[in-house]
């Protein structure tokens, strides 16, 4: 079990005016290999809880285990989980500062005390698997589009060797083609790497194309915790919270009132070809 969280709440500015209970109760539990899509509106709490998940945020009460161990019990490293869990916050690129892309892709691992030649051969790699055009290399990130200094800060976090990759809004901003390039290199990754995945995105056809399980955020509580096609079957109850299903949900529904005896619990454009094709078929 990569990551597990146990009854964590969270409390900004306890005991002052501003106080607020940002986490209440969350309890889950996150397998090596899983691909986690978390979602829930602004305000719901899935930005502070992956905050959580190195660090960076300390909870208030509760317990989160990596690998067994408690990061909360006296004398844990720290730096070591952070390392092994790598954050990429919504519009990375703010965090780019380095003279060039090669350079800035070597500042994690120089910050772990790896050799110079070491740093560059695991930045190398990490561009190579981002998708990165090596032209671009000595170029300075801030001369690079959105979508490409996206993939320089992703390489940035890959270069450190994490065995966990969670990702803010990794594709805000971006056009289309540029929001799926960048989710296909990371589907890419996945599924090389074997490596733990956490997205926390707005995009209800993002997370059903990518992710295996899905996390509803509402109000700082976990509301739903299931796969795709369990999850998006509460498309009523989600639309009240502000949230939606992905397009083909809503498609096959009216197909279905319509007469066409299709299965509406497709999540996918590809589900619902395959399914609406079968229907129709059947229906011939």
């Amino acid at each position: 079990m990569a990551i597990k969280i146990e009854h964590l709440n969270y409390i900004y500015s306890p005991g002052t005016a501003y106080e607020k209970h940002a986490l209440r109760d969350i309890c889950l539990e996150i397998p090596h290999g899983e691909f986690v899509g978390i979602i829930g509106h602004t305000g719901s709490g899935k930005s502070t809880l992956i905050q959580h998940l190195n660090g960076l945020v300390k909870a208030t009460d509760g317990a989160l285990y990596y690998n067994g161990e408690n990061i909360y019990q006296n004398g844990y490293d720290m730096r070591a989980l952070r390392n092994q869990v790598g954050l990429v916050f919504q519009y990375p690129e703010y965090q780019l500062f380095e003279i060039d892309v090669l350079t800035d892709v070597c500042f994690g691992p120089k910050n772990q005390g790896l050799s110079k030649e070491e740093c560059e051969k695991r930045a190398l790699e990490a561009l190579k698997l981002v998708g990165l055009k090596e032209k671009y290399y000595k170029s300075s990130p801030f001369e690079l589009s959105g979508g490409q200094k996206r993939r320089v800060a992703i390489a940035g976090v890959l270069a450190m060797h994490p065995k966990v990759l969670v990702l803010d809004e990794p594709t805000a901003g971006l056009d289309p083609k540029g929001r799926d390039d960048i989710l296909d290199q990371i589907a890419y990754l996945h599924k090389q790497s074997d490596m733990t995945v956490i997205l926390v995105s707005h995009s209800m056809e993002d997370i059903a194309r990518y992710a295996d399980r899905i996390v509803v955020m509402n109000k700082g509580a976990v509301m739903y915790n299931g796969t795709p096609k369990e999850v998006f079957a509460h498309y009523q109850e989600l639309e009240k919270i502000g949230l939606a299903a992905p397009q083909v949900t809503y498609i096959m529904h009216d197909l279905k009132e319509k007469g066409l005896p299709v299965k509406v619990n497709v999540t996918t454009v590809k589900e619902a070809t395959d399914e609406i094709m079968r229907a129709l078929e059947k229906k011939i």
